[in-house]
């Protein structure tokens, strides 16, 4: 099961996870190729935020950087930097050079990625990944668990099944303490289906870690601001909100042939069923 592969570790996988990588490889390329067909892409495009110039988000950046004393480390997976609505360049335009620092691959040993290798070692270091050895950010904060240093924070980029091959698959990822967010936020991120109410962008991630870490709340409305002045102008020129995968299954709207692999069938029934979800 997926909960066994967990706990085996990065060195153990079942099917289901062999499978769920195959169809991200499909689908990143017919998303590559969907992309490189649309005439948005080839029109003149604003170098700080990577959008169209017609609907340029700079306006909606801070004037200057964010001064923070968190470093950002995002490990992007390949198929994620090609996307047209991505969030991390928005979070890079927002922060101080040096602040977020973007990594891209899939597999991460400390032969090939020294740098990042010394950044998982670091005792100061934690890595934004819920799971059952996952512990609640903003309580260890609370308690005094994590001291007034600089710390740095991981974040892995990728759709949810990405992300899970990653940690799985690099042993580097399993050293730092692992933290998670409230299980009370809720994405705002709407023109992309999560699988959950509760899953965030990588953007939204980074902003509410940040305020927490930083003692800010102002750091996540600066940071937020960009993401929704994204998703207003693609609701403009007809996108359609996004339910998450959960609110259409809760409410009888998911209209997509069900999986015939069991562990999916198991995981799609527990996002329905289990309240913690």
């Amino acid at each position: 099961s997926s909960a066994a592969t967990e706990e085996n570790g990065p060195q153990t996988y079942d099917g289901s996870l062999v499978k769920d990588e195959l169809a991200d490889a499909f689908g990143d390329l017919i998303t590559l190729q969907a992309e490189a067909l649309n005439p948005e892409s080839r029109r003149p495009t604003c170098l700080r935020c990577c959008r169209p110039q017609k609907v340029c988000l700079c306006p909606f950046f801070p004037p200057q950087p964010l001064e923070v004393s968190t470093s950002l480390y995002v490990v992007q997976h390949p198929a994620e930097g090609g996307r047209v609505l991505r969030t991390v360049p928005l979070l890079a335009a927002c922060l101080p050079q040096g602040k977020c620092n973007i990594i891209v691959g899939r597999r991460f040993s400390e032969e090939r990625y020294p740098e990042l290798a010394a950044v998982c070692r670091d005792r100061r270091t934690l890595i934004l990944y819920p799971g059952p050895k996952s512990e609640n950010l903003e309580e260890l904060v609370q308690q005094n668990e994590i001291g007034t240093e600089k710390h740095n924070v991981i974040i892995i980029d990728g759709t949810w099944s990405q992300a899970k091959n990653m940690f799985l698959k690099n042993s580097l990822f399993h050293l730092p303490k692992q933290v998670q967010l409230s299980g009370t936020l809720s994405s705002q991120y709407v023109i992309r289906t999560q699988p959950s109410n509760i899953c965030l962008s990588t953007l939204e991630s980074a902003a509410y870690a940040l305020s927490i870490l930083e003692k800010n709340d102002s750091i996540q409305e600066v940071l937020l601001r960009p993401l929704k002045a994204l998703c207003s102008f693609q609701l403009e020129h007809g996108a359609q909100i996004h339910h998450s995968k959960e609110h259409l299954l809760k409410n009888g709207m998911y209209d997509k042939p069900m999986p015939t692999n069991k562990s999916k069938i198991k995981r799609m029934e527990k996002l329905v069923t289990d309240p913690k979800i």
